[in-house]
């Protein structure tokens, strides 16, 4: 299987997920990193980058929509008090 980018916006940022279903024929690799705004933190990184390694047919065996997961995984993580707090902080201005 070849390699996949999807781009989808979620929650405002337009983000890049590229799939290889098998990479070095031993495993899953899925990039995502957030493209606009650039670098833009993410429930999953602080960065907007992560790199995230599976078992093969994971995807696959949830239906093969990466950007449905990718969604899903985003919002199950943004329930997080972490990515709560960062969004709250993120909506004040601080005079610090």
């Amino acid at each position: 299987m070849e390699t996949q980018v999807h781009r989808f916006t979620w929650q405002g940022i337009e983000i890049e997920a590229t799939y290889t279903p098998l990479k070095w024929n031993v495993i899953a690799h899925l990039e995502i990193h957030s493209i606009d705004p650039d670098r833009a933190p993410l429930p999953i990184t602080e960065t907007g980058y992560r790199s995230h390694f599976h078992e093969p047919g994971t995807i696959e065996a949830h239906g093969g929509d990466v950007v449905a997961q990718m969604v899903a995984w985003l919002d199950e993580e943004a329930e997080s008090k972490a990515w709560k707090s960062y969004v709250e902080a993120s909506r004040q201005y601080s005079l610090f």
